[in-house]
């Protein structure tokens, strides 16, 4: 994962949440991700990188791109 700062992170999801506990899936849900291999660009926050700790092993995040 990046370094925290201002910007957008690119997650894409890598893994499926079938099979893990709901509060997993809940959390892939508010990130926006419906399904394996599914990408979104959200603003970096803290609560944001907190979601993401929850599910680092079902996406991967990379920094965004300025055109995104």
């Amino acid at each position: 994962m990046p370094p925290p700062g201002k910007g957008k992170l690119r997650i894409l999801q890598r893994r499926s949440g079938i099979g893990r506990p709901a509060v997993e899936r809940r959390t892939l849900e508010a990130l926006g991700l419906k399904h394996h291999q599914d990408t979104v660009v959200k603003p970096d926050h803290p609560a944001l990188r907190g979601m993401l700790y929850r599910v680092r092993h079902l996406v991967a995040v990379t920094p965004a791109k300025a055109k995104e």
